[in-house]
């Protein structure tokens, strides 16, 4: 947690001044950037919220706009949007639903968003301080089914590739990571080559799960010492637990 907020829009008048003052007031830093690639790549770094504000130019920007989505995608921040239902409608072509933490139409209840916006910095807070679980799979919906098993527990964040996976690791930390086999470009097995070669992941527990069961893959990646290799087949009860089980053992040689 960075208790830090960027606010994008395309002027800082009268309404983000009080906005600032009123984040200042709860013990947030905030930062203001105009929606331009250079501005933002400056300004949007260590940042818990993005707040855009939009108008009628807000789909001038469409790089803009990728760039914030690709920043939430990578550092799972959240995004707030004050404006007009048809421009959040536009927001919403270039970032997914799973990033919007809420939209506010104008003119701004200040007071709604300022309690809501402490709302989440407490449980973000509280989350921060659950483990992390990477999962890496090229299958999106069974990625997703798998964060619905343990998002209540850990905080889950997903890769859907060996490439996503790595640069999500040169920012994030993460205490374990599930990883398939058979994934287009870099194998499963590629991936933890990869983890195991830097030193800044290599000690990152890794555990397979995947629909990959033959002795001859199982062996194939002994060497690299996995934690665990699980199949897909695994109920959610088993998987909860092997997961809790393998948390425990690590927290009792600490």
């Amino acid at each position: 947690m960075h208790n830090r907020i960027l606010i994008v829009a395309e002027t800082e008048g009268f309404l983000i001044k009080g906005l600032e003052t009123k984040l200042k007031g709860i013990g947030l830093e905030s930062r203001y950037s105009v929606p331009k690639m250079r501005d933002l790549e400056d300004k949007c770094t260590d940042t818990d919220l993005i707040f855009i504000f939009t108008d009628e130019n807000v789909g001038l920007y469409p790089e803009s706009l990728v760039y914030i989505k690709d920043r939430c995608v990578e550092n799972d921040e959240q995004v707030v949007v004050i404006g007009a239902e048809a421009e959040y409608e536009v927001i919403r072509s270039f970032i997914p639903d799973a990033y919007m933490f809420k939209f506010f139409k104008r003119p701004l209840d200040m007071e709604a968003l300022i309690n809501d916006i402490e709302e989440y910095m407490e449980e973000s807070a509280q989350h921060a301080r659950k483990k992390s679980i990477l999962i890496v799979d090229d299958d999106v919906s069974y990625m997703g089914m798998i964060m619905d098993w343990l998002k209540d527990k850990y905080r889950v964040s997903l890769a859907n590739s060996g490439m996503q996976a790595i640069t999500w690791l040169a920012k994030n930390h993460a205490d374990l990571i599930l990883l398939d086999y058979e994934m287009p470009i870099t194998s499963g097995p590629q991936v933890l080559e990869m983890i195991r070669s830097d030193p800044s992941t290599a000690d990152i527990p890794v555990m397979f799960l995947t629909g990959k069961g033959d002795k001859e893959s199982i062996m194939r990646v002994l060497s690299l010492k996995p934690v665990g290799y699980q199949l897909k087949t695994i109920e959610r009860k088993q998987l909860r637990e092997n997961i809790a089980n393998f948390f425990t053992t690590q927290d009792t040689k600490k």
